[in-house]
C-alpha cells in the first residue's frame, strides 16, 4: 500500500511522462532505463516493505557523467529525484514518489584505485559493502563498516545513512572511514569533495554530506580509508540470566577503558531462531549473549579476554565459550550476521534504530519489553551494544489490519524513551519516512528550521529525495 504521507504526484509531470521518458534516453543514452510497470514495481519500495508506491521510471546509469545528465535534465524540467543504491533501507529511505526518477548506482560497482601505502582505495558508490573487503583482502586490508546488510548493500546506501555495523565500536561508523567524495548536485554540477588523507582544509563537508539521506546531492565516487588485517581476532560468546544482567556487562566492559572490536548482544528469542537458522552453537538455557570480540596479538587477545571473563563474573555470568578456530568464529558471526532474515522467516518485524548512552542501557531494555508488553507484541532484541544503538524487533503479523499501525506507534514510543534516556532516533538506519515526523521528539523548531536551510541550499526546489527527513509540515517555518 503507498503511505498515507508520500507527497501527492504532481499533475504536470505525470501528464507528460511519456516526452520525459523519451528525452531522458536522448539526455543519457548509455544508461539503462526502466519504464515497464512490472519492472518500475521492483523499485516501488526498499527494506521497509510495508509501503509501497510505484515510480515515474528507474534509471541505472553506468558514470558519473551519465549521472550528471540525468540529474540536469531533472533540475531543469522540475521532476524530483530519488537516489537509491541495494533498496536496503529500514527506514524507507529509498521510497520513491510516483512523480519521482528513480537514479539506482547499482551498475556503479567498480573498484577503481587500491593505493597501499596511503591506506586508501577509490571506488564507485554502487559496490557492495562486502566487495571492498574482498577486493582489498588479498593485500591484507579490510573496510570497517560491516552492517548485517553488507553481502547486498552498497556503499552509496552506507554514505546515505551513515551505517554502522558490528566491528564499527573499534573503528567507527561510514563517516569515520570515508576521506573523499565525488558527487553530482541537483543542478548536473559535478564536485569532489575531501581527498586521500585526513582533514581536509575548509568546512568539514564530509560530515555534512555522509548522512545526509540523499537530501543534497548523488554520491558517485568515494575515497575509503583501508585498515590493516589484525594478527588475530577472536570472538567469545557469553550468556546470562537475564538482558539487565548482559547490559550492565556492557557498560562495565566499557567502563573498565576496555574497547572491544565489536559487542553485540542477543536476547533469548533471538538466540533460539538464530540458532536453528545457522547452528552456531549457541545456548539456549540463558536468557541474552553477548558477542565480544578483540584483536590484537596472540598475548594481547588472551589478556583482553581474560579480563572480560572477569568483569562478566560480577554480572552473573551462566555460560562462557572461547572460539578455537576461524570456523568457529565465522559460525559465530555468522548467527548474528543472519538474525535479521532469520526472524523474517517467521514473522513479520519493524526493526526499530534508536541509541541510548551505554550506562542507561539495562533500564532502556526494560523500558522496551514493557512497551512491546503494554502493545501486546513479542519482541526480539538485536543489537550493537558496544556503542548502545539499539535495534529491537517488533514481531506483528501484517495479514492484520491494524498491526502495522500499533506497530509503528509502538516503535514510536521506543525512540521517544531512547531520547529521553539521552541518546537519539537513528544511529545507522535513517530517518527517511519511518523517524520523519519524531524529529520533533529531539529537535526543537529552530533546530529543525536550520538543517532545512542547509537543504535548501543545495536543493532550493526539494527536489532530492521528497517527504523524507523533516516532517512535511515543518517546511512552512521556511
Amino acid at each position: 500500500m503507498a503511505h498515507p504521507a508520500i507527497l501527492q504526484p504532481d499533475p504536470a509531470v505525470m501528464s507528460r511522462r511519456d516526452e520525459i521518458l523519451k528525452q531522458l534516453k536522448t539526455r543519457a543514452p548509455d544508461t539503462v532505463f526502466i519504464t515497464d510497470e512490472e519492472g518500475r514495481r521492483t523499485f516501488e519500495t526498499d527494506a521497509l516493505t510495508a509501503y509501497r508506491c510505484m515510480p515515474l521510471a528507474v534509471a541505472l546509469p553506468g558514470s558519473t557523467e551519465e549521472v550528471s545528465a540525468l540529474m540536469a535534465y531533472c533540475w531543469e524540467n522540475d521532476i524530483k529525484v530519488v537516489a537509491r543504491g541495494a533498496g536496503t533501507s529500514l527506514s524507507g529511505g529509498a521510497l520513491p514518489s510516483e512523480d519521482a526518477l528513480v537514479i539506482c548506482v547499482s551498475r556503479m560497482n567498480r573498484m577503481l584505485k587500491i593505493d597501499e601505502d596511503n591506506r586508501v582505495a577509490r571506488v564507485e558508490s554502487g559496490i557492495t559493502n562486502l566487495a571492498i573487503s574482498q577486493g582489498v583482502a588479498s593485500r591484507g586490508f579490510f573496510y570497517a563498516p560491516d552492517p548485517s546488510s553488507q553481502l547486498a548493500c552498497t556503499l552509496a546506501g552506507n554514505i546515505a545513512m551513515n551505517s554502522g555495523g558490528a566491528h564499527c565500536l573499534k573503528y567507527g561508523v561510514t563517516v569515520n572511514n570515508i576521506l573523499g567524495l565525488k558527487l553530482v548536485l541537483v543542478n548536473g554540477e559535478v564536485i569532489e569533495i575531501g581527498g586521500d588523507y585526513l582533514d581536509q582544509p575548509g568546512y568539514d563537508l564530509m560530515g555534512l554530506m555522509v548522512g545526509s539521506e540523499g537530501q543534497l546531492a548523488i554520491v558517485t565516487e568515494a575515497t575509503v580509508r583501508l585498515i590493516k588485517m589484525p594478527e588475530i581476532a577472536r570472538p567469545m560468546l557469553l550468556g546470562f540470566p537475564s538482558s539487565e544482567a548482559a547490559g550492565a556487562c556492557v557498560a562495565a566492559i566499557i567502563g573498565e577503558g576496555i574497547v572491544p572490536v565489536a559487542i553485540e548482544f542477543m536476547d533469548k528469542p533471538a538466540i533460539h531462531v538464530c540458532e536453528n537458522f545457522a547452528h552456531a552453537g549457541y545456548p539456549l538455557d540463558v536468557e541474552a549473549i553477548l558477542i565480544v570480540e578483540v584483536e590484537g596479538s596472540e598475548e594481547e587477545v588472551s589478556l583482553l579476554l581474560e579480563r572480560i571473563a572477569e568483569i562478566a563474573e560480577n554480572h552473573e555470568l551462566q555460560h562462557k565459550r572461547i572460539s578455537e578456530s576461524s570456523e568457529e568464529s565465522a559460525a559465530i558471526w555468522k548467527g548474528r550476521k543472519s538474525a535479521f532474515g532469520a526472524i523474517g522467516q517467521l514473522s513479520d518485524y519493524f526493526c526499530m534504530d534508536g541509541v541510548i548512552p551505554l550506562s542507561k542501557l539495562p533500564e532502556a531494555l526494560m523500558r522496551v519489553s514493557e512497551i512491546c508488553q503494554a502493545f501486546g507484541f513479542d519482541v526480539a532484541n538485536i543489537f550493537h551494544a558496544g556503542d548502545g544503538n539499539l535495534h529491537p524487533l517488533i514481531l506483528y503479523n501484517a495479514n492484520e489490519e491494524d498491526e502495522l499501525a500499533r506497530a509503528e506507534a509502538c516503535g514510536a514510543e521506543i525512540l521517544k524513551v531512547c531520547v529521553e534516556l539521552g541518546g537519539c532516533l537513528t544511529g545507522e538506519h535513517g530517518v527517511g519516512i519511518e523517524k520523519r515526523d519524531l524529529m520533533p521528539v529531539q529537535y526543537t523548531e529552530t533546530d529543525l528550521v536550520q538543517m532545512m536551510r542547509v537543504k535548501s541550499v543545495f536543493d532550493p526546489d526539494w527536489q532530492l529525495n521528497p517527504a523524507k527527513v523533516f516532517p512535511l509540515a515543518a517546511r512552512e517555518l521556511l
